[in-house]
């Protein structure tokens, strides 16, 4: 067996494991942990989308009001943690 395979291999393995491990902590999480979590990733994607509008707008108002979406989204973030 070529190394470099059975490299590969070990590293799925321990992927796999980590995966595991964290899917097991997300089914100890109480409802309140679960609700919380899926909120601030669902501000984060919000915060990408906002990132990438903000940097293919060429409108200065429009502009305007992505960076006050983006602070009102981080703002938001920094509460939650």
């Amino acid at each position: 067996m070529a190394r470099g395979w059975e490299s590969k291999s070990v590293e799925d393995q321990i992927d796999a494991a980590d995966a595991a491990k964290e899917k097991r902590a997300e089914l100890h999480l109480s409802a309140q942990q679960r609700e919380r979590q899926a909120r601030k990733q669902s501000l984060l994607l919000s915060r990408a989308q906002t990132l990438a509008r903000l940097k293919a707008a060429t409108n200065a108002r429009y502009r305007s009001q992505l960076e006050l979406a983006l602070k009102h989204l981080e703002k938001q973030l920094s509460e939650l943690d």
